[in-house]
């Protein structure tokens, strides 16, 4: 019992530390972001709605200037002030736009949140104990690997949601009569609209995939249910 205890004190600091970061995201969220308000984003968001038997999609302007979506663990769906103002700018097509919603509601659909709280206590957990038995043959650089590793199994599965959740829009916009290709003309010019620098980091080290891999794993989808 005495040589799990630094394990199990790990999971319940990952517990105790995500339900903290749950609560402060809230907190910032609900104090930094108003509801959408977009006739023709509106337009799309209601065809979504009725492909998914809802009555409406609620999405909120989060007040940030990085590109980005989110969905947040309470299920909220989220925009960045600077990716609607891409779209504003003319940047980013309303369909497009529709797209990183469809996606959002994928991540909350599947249960990539929730799931990824159980993720982050159990990395929590591994890590330690890794650390501990490796310091025991790498003195002082042992903890550094432990965290490498599991810092590449997080990224691993990050890039797994987002892989199903990028399918799951793939199917929502094609029912809502959006089809795929807004989807993937986004993905062409995400690095640009982001200023991201991905394309200079292996893909293995990444949370998310490399956009041209998103947009493969689309047509594989397209392909797969045109054969049906």
């Amino acid at each position: 019992m005495i040589k799990l205890t630094p394990i199990l004190m790990a999971v319940l600091y990952g517990l105790v530390l995500y339900r903290f970061s749950v609560w402060r995201t809230q907190r910032e969220l609900d104090a930094n972001s108003t509801e959408l308000a977009d006739p023709i984003l509106k337009v799309l968001m209601d065809r979504m709605a009725k492909a998914l038997d809802i009555d409406r999609i609620r999405v909120h302007i989060y007040e940030i200037e990085p590109v980005n979506g989110l969905a947040a663990p309470d299920g909220r769906i989220f925009i960045t002030r600077g990716f609607f103002n891409k779209y504003r700018a003319g940047q980013v097509s309303s369909e497009e736009m529709a797209s990183v919603i469809a996606h959002e509601l994928g991540h909350v659909a599947l249960g990539h949140s929730r799931r990824r709280m159980i993720d982050f206590s159990g990395q929590n957990a591994m890590r330690t104990a890794l650390a501990m038995i490796l310091n025991r043959f790498i003195p002082f650089i042992g903890p550094w690997i432990a965290g490498l590793l599991m810092s590449l199994v997080a990224a691993r599965l990050s890039r797994a949601d987002e892989f199903e959740a990028d399918a799951y829009a793939s199917a929502l916009l094609v029912k809502a009569g959006i089809g795929t290709g807004p989807q993937k003309t986004l993905f062409q010019k995400l690095e640009k609209l982001t200023g991201a620098r991905g394309a200079a980091v292996p893909a293995w080290l990444l949370s998310h995939p490399k956009s041209t891999q998103r947009i493969a794993a689309i047509e594989a989808n397209e392909s797969k249910w045109a054969a049906r």
